[in-house]
């Protein structure tokens, strides 16, 4: 199993991990302000974060993923930073954001998609950083009804416990597990009833992540529902059930299709790479004399099927990638012909 390993990922992931580990304990003030009842969600965190790491270090040495990674880079800082940096923010926030590339597929299929995004990040952006110990609340000092927010061990600002503000705060949780729920069944919907997903769907790829993710939310509102109408009679079992489910999915999410969240935003590069590629020379195909692609990629595909051992060089020293998809079948025609034709018959 050791040999399977990829060394430059483990180092990295390592790197990260104690790099992670570090800023805890930093970030809790030397664990002051860590909370020992979440330290078997820091454990699930902490190896997620290896996981996740480990595995996107091993993405981003395929070839072409490495190109669009390295391409990406250089041309951001290219000297045209400002208009790529513009044309990240637009297609974050309309990519990313909005899930723009989803609502083309589908009004339904949108709405789950952004329920589901949001509510996991908002509830990632509430969970980590309490597990970590980065945030805390504490009473105001010779107070009994006002709160202190603090982050990093420094006092953000404070609110009255029976306040708007404290609802949302102590709630935001909620709030994430509806919006989850709902976009669940959006999806899960789909997934029951349209025959086209049913045929190509698997157990493992897109009903275990709902399942999870359901499981997660489900749990978590009975926690609230214990504490506010059960005086907290079904703690324990919901507890531990909660912690139970999260801890399996921050164990799986490295592994199974959740992992998409973490390589979404590097699409990003793939913009500022269309974007330098339209600024420069456009590839002509030579059967249809019409532009298909820009240069920069048909060459950049030449390097990257070359290291993945595929030569498409012809005798005569073009190539078949000069070709637009048009040209590509009238290449594939005119092999056709020229075999029947050396075979002795058209047809048969």
């Amino acid at each position: 199993m050791l040999s399977t390993l990829n060394l430059r990922a483990l180092i990295v992931a390592s790197l990260a991990t104690l790099l992670l580990i570090a800023a805890v304990i930093i970030g809790s003030r030397n664990l002051q302000n860590f909370d020992g009842a979440l330290i078997a969600y820091l454990f699930g965190s902490v190896f997620a974060w290896f996981g996740l790491v480990y595995r996107y270090t091993v993405w981003l040495q395929r070839p072409p993923t490495r190109l669009y990674w390295r391409r990406g880079w250089q041309f951001f800082f290219s000297g045209r930073m400002f208009g790529h940096g513009w044309a990240l923010v637009k297609h974050a926030f309309t990519d990313l954001g909005a899930q723009s590339f989803i609502r083309k597929r589908g009004l339904a299929r949108w709405s789950g998609h952004m329920l589901m995004a949001w509510g996991c990040v908002i509830a990632f952006a509430v969970t980590f950083p309490l597990t970590f110990g980065w945030i805390h609340f504490t009473l105001a000092s010779g107070t009994i009804d006002t709160y202190v927010a603090h982050v990093f061990g420094f006092a953000l600002f404070s609110f009255p416990l029976n306040s708007f503000v404290a609802a949302n705060i102590f709630h935001v949780l909620n709030w994430s597990s509806v919006m989850i729920i709902v976009g669940i069944g959006l999806m899960m919907r789909r997934r029951l009833t349209d025959a086209g997903q049913i045929a190509i769907q698997t157990f493992e790829g897109d009903i275990l992540p709902l399942l999870l993710l359901a499981a997660i939310a489900v749990t978590g509102l009975g926690l609230t529902w214990d504490y506010e109408f059960m005086q907290g009679r079904a703690h324990q079992f919901m507890g531990i059930t909660h912690a139970i489910v999260v801890i399996l999915f921050l164990l799986w999410m490295p592994f199974g299709k959740f992992f998409h969240i973490f390589q979404r935003p590097a699409q990003l590069g793939v913009a500022i790479y269309r974007r330098e590629g339209a600024l420069g020379p456009q590839a002509v195909c030579r059967h249809t004399k019409d532009e298909f692609a820009t240069q920069l990629h048909v060459d950049d595909l030449k390097a990257v099927t070359r290291e993945l051992g595929y030569d498409f060089t012809r005798a005569d020293g073009s190539s078949h990638l000069d070709l637009s998809p048009q040209g590509k079948r009238a290449a594939l025609a005119k092999a056709h012909l020229a075999a029947r034709k050396e075979s002795g018959t058209y047809f048969g």
